[in-house]
């Protein structure tokens, strides 16, 4: 089983995350009254984060 960077799985889950936000489903869930203590934009801020540090790890090895 290959084993994908975290590079990469972490581009993937951002796109996840955006289109999660954007589906309809999801947008009647927080019409309906879903108010979860961490949300999507929690998520997105949290990916970016590793992402950043993924990168300044990357500059640093180099």
């Amino acid at each position: 089983m290959s084993n994908p960077s975290l590079h990469y799985l972490v581009k993937q889950a951002q796109t996840l995350i955006s289109e999660i936000a954007i589906h309809p489903d999801y947008k009647q869930v927080l019409e309906a009254g879903y108010q979860p203590d961490l949300n999507i934009a929690d998520a997105q801020t949290a990916l970016t984060y590793l992402q950043w540090e993924l990168e300044r790890n990357r500059e640093i090895s180099n």
